[in-house]
């Protein structure tokens, strides 16, 4: 079961940076659907939102690549200024309307892991431990409560109360649609309890979950009924649900390690697009508006070099050329910014210990 994270001092304000030195707060581990749920939002709404990715290192482009992770850091900041932008554009319930959207296909392996499960409480304890690859910028954790219920509990990351209605109200809508999706339309939670005051627009809750509130609660909670557990899915397919699990473990960062600080995480994803050019320390500053200077503090601070980094996501992508088998040698290094193929091989030699052939002939 998740436990709750450590709380720790966050300003309130949608401009405001954390005060904090928590590692986890700049690792880039979440996926970006909640961020680009809200900018289309924004687009039905006529709200401009270019002003949104300000010092994030981030475009509207990147925010709809599956493969891109960021820190809490950058979504909350982005979270606060969408939230303060639609506020003004009279939006104030974005979490249900982007929640209401919820679909069990549109959760990706997740989804098919929860289709393809044996009873709606395995699905359900798979979103609780796969929860994170969705995006959600919560923890969560499964809960008994007595006899006749348990609970899904939303627990903060981090100390930002001004954030938690939209969270749970995004997490909570699209979980209870999805749990009709599979089991029927007749599902009703047992209660749900919010731990922030009544907002304006609590009439929508009540047509959307069809049962109790309880606000100014001392946690989130959204209760359901034991009964519904053990309630058999019409997808059970057990192959397919241990392969979805799988991948879905592979899923929690993109090399399935622990993930990168949010600044490493930029520098890796700009050198990828840019490998035939091989951009400069520099130049890979600029585009991320940041002086040289402050690019190398920061990548210090995150114990790592920029030419290292350079060489690690060249030799990356140098491998999986000569494993593809389609290129040769000269062509491999042209692709990854050498000219000069000797140079490539000298260089890739040093990277991994084996000379491209080599590497080439081992993978096959």
């Amino acid at each position: 079961m998740a436990r709750p994270a450590g709380m720790i001092g966050f300003h309130s304000s949608a401009h405001a940076a954390p005060v904090t030195d928590d590692p986890r707060l700049t690792a880039a581990e979440f996926p970006t659907n909640k961020l680009l749920y809200l900018t289309q939002l924004a687009d039905g709404c006529g709200v401009d939102t270019r002003s949104w990715f300000g010092g994030l290192a981030l475009n509207r482009a990147q925010i709809a690549d599956p493969a891109l992770r960021v820190s809490y850091r950058q979504a909350s900041l982005f979270v606060h200024r969408a939230l303060t932008a639609l506020g003004t554009a009279g939006v104030h319930d974005a979490g249900l309307r982007i929640g209401r959207e919820g679909t069990v296909g549109g959760f990706g392996l997740l989804g098919l892991a929860m289709m393809t499960s044996r009873t709606f409480g395995e699905a359900m304890q798979s979103g609780i431990r796969y929860h994170k690859i969705c995006g959600c910028l919560l923890d969560l954790a499964f809960e008994p409560v007595d006899e006749q219920a348990v609970a899904m509990v939303a627990l903060p990351l981090f100390d930002d109360a001004s954030l938690l209605p939209f969270f749970c109200e995004e997490l909570f809508a699209s979980s209870t649609l999805i749990a009709r999706e599979l089991v029927g339309a007749e599902l009703r939670p047992l209660r749900v309890e919010l731990a922030y005051p009544r907002p304006r627009h609590a009439d929508e809750y009540t047509q959307l979950f069809g049962c109790e509130l309880r606000f100014d609660a001392p946690r989130c909670r959204l209760l359901l009924d034991t009964q519904w557990l053990a309630r058999p899915l019409p997808g059970y397919n057990p192959l397919t649900a241990q392969q979805a699990l799988a991948l879905c473990a592979q899923q929690r960062t993109p090399d399935g390690g622990e993930p990168h600080q949010e600044i490493v995480a930029a520098v890796e994803r700009l050198l990828r697009s840019q490998l035939r050019q091989q951009p400069t320390l520099n130049e890979v500053a600029r585009t991320l508006n940041l002086s040289e200077r402050s690019l190398r503090r920061r990548l210090t601070e995150s114990g790592r070099v920029f030419r290292e980094i350079h060489d690690r996501v060249r030799a990356e992508r140098a491998l999986q050329l000569l494993q593809g088998g389609d290129l040769s040698v000269a062509e491999i290094g042209g692709e990854v910014g050498f000219s000069d193929p000797r140079e490539f091989r000298r260089a890739f030699k040093r990277w991994t210990g084996m000379a491209p052939q080599e590497a080439r002939r081992a993978a096959a």
